[in-house]
């Protein structure tokens, strides 16, 4: 099938694609990478009145560390993640991972976040690291933390007059690691299951903060909030890191579907999740 008829719009500046959005209607979409957006349009199940190009906006590109953060704008393709020196620990690990090489090279890692697939791997990604989405709207700027923005299923929390223009991933003071452990079908595929783990050090050698999120095994994104307490103030280790485990496990919601059986999912995250905080512990140790 091909797309229905839509305006297209080339902004300049993020005012001229706000008030391009601000002039359409509520069907009016931003267009980065669009690896999301156009497969849906030409299945009609996305139908957009206008579209509205912001790749050629300066300043909307790059992947970089600034005040703290690691700052990946909204015209950043996977693979720009993927090759940068500034990335680091589940955020560097994961984006190899992310499709195949046509998709990393087109598709923006902030167009997946506010896609909100439940496959998807960027948003566990970001819920293991306690990131912020950068949204801006006629009101000014403001910074959603990644759990508030993940509202459902396909399903974020920005309004309707606003755009997302950055990530914000912390840069951990001291030392740590990251760790994104996927299984899939063949190259390219979505993730039958997939874990976020991050790991910070103390001076003492226990963890002093932890992210573990899962993929493809709930409605959402989710994050392993009861797991996370387990982990901090404790040594790392593969007896904690079992314990975690088997709470992800637990919080998991998997469905039986063709890639298997939500037992067998279950299973998965069991041991993905062991591997994840070890390959993490051992990063923040090295480091």
């Amino acid at each position: 099938m091909l797309p229905s008829r839509f305006d297209y719009v080339a902004a300049h500046s993020i005012e001229e694609a706000l008030a391009a959005k601000a002039q359409g209607d509520e069907d009016t979409r931003f267009l980065a990478g669009g690896q999301s957006l156009l497969p849906m349009m030409k299945l009609r199940l996305a139908v957009p009145s206008k579209l509205i190009d912001i790749n050629r906006i300066d300043g909307l590109g790059g992947v970089e560390r600034r005040n703290g953060h690691l700052r990946i704008g909204a015209a950043a393709r996977h693979a720009d993640v993927a090759a940068s020196d500034a990335a680091f620990g589940a955020v560097a690990a994961a984006a190899p991972w992310i499709s195949d090489p046509l998709v990393r090279n087109l598709g923006t890692l902030c167009g997946s976040v506010a896609h909100c697939d439940p496959e998807g791997d960027w948003n566990s990604v970001l819920l293991a690291t306690g990131a912020d989405v950068v949204a801006r709207g006629p009101g000014g700027e403001r910074s959603i933390p990644i759990a508030e923005f993940v509202q459902d299923m396909f399903a974020n929390s920005l309004a309707s007059d606003e755009m997302v223009t950055e990530v914000r991933v912390p840069v951990p003071s001291g030392r740590s690691g990251g760790s994104y452990v996927k299984l899939e079908r063949k190259i390219g595929d979505y993730a039958t299951v997939a874990v976020a783990g991050h790991l910070e050090l103390g001076d003492d050698g226990r963890i002093a903060a932890a992210g573990l999120a899962l993929t493809s095994v709930a409605p959402i994104n989710l994050k392993v909030a009861e797991a996370e307490a387990l982990l901090v103030g404790n040594q790392p280790g593969p007896e904690l890191f079992a314990e975690a485990a088997e709470l992800a496990a637990a919080a998991a919601d998997p469905r039986d579907d063709v890639r298997g059986t939500a037992r067998w999912k279950r299973q998965v995250v069991r041991t993905f999740t062991g591997r994840a905080l070890a390959a993490a512990a051992d990063q923040a140790l090295k480091g």
